[in-house]
């Protein structure tokens, strides 16, 4: 007769099969995303060597645009066609008779 502690002794849980590769599965995926984390850290660290010491601050962009004779956000700034009205949604211009 089997005991209570035999029974919860048992080996129910699917991990009895030989040949089974969920261990160097998972220890390849752990090594692969351990190597694109490196990767990633280097490449975001060369980013940041690349940035200046210190951007423009609004003030200095201000007095900048001041110099050129011009506002911040000045439309001139950008290049907007004369009739936008006459393209079509594909980016094609319609033929227009009259």
């Amino acid at each position: 007769m089997l005991t209570v502690a035999q029974v919860l002794a048992q080996n129910n849980f699917g991990d009895t099969r030989t040949g089974g590769l969920a261990g160097p599965m998972g220890l390849f995926l752990i090594l692969v995303l351990g190597a694109a984390t490196v990767l990633l850290i280097r490449n975001m660290n060369s980013r940041l060597r690349r940035l200046p010491d210190r951007f423009p601050t609004e003030d200095a962009a201000e007095s900048e645009a001041d110099s050129a004779g011009r506002t911040v956000g000045d439309p001139t700034d950008e290049i907007v066609t004369a009739d936008s009205s006459a393209d079509s949604p594909n980016g094609h211009q319609q033929r227009r008779d009259g």
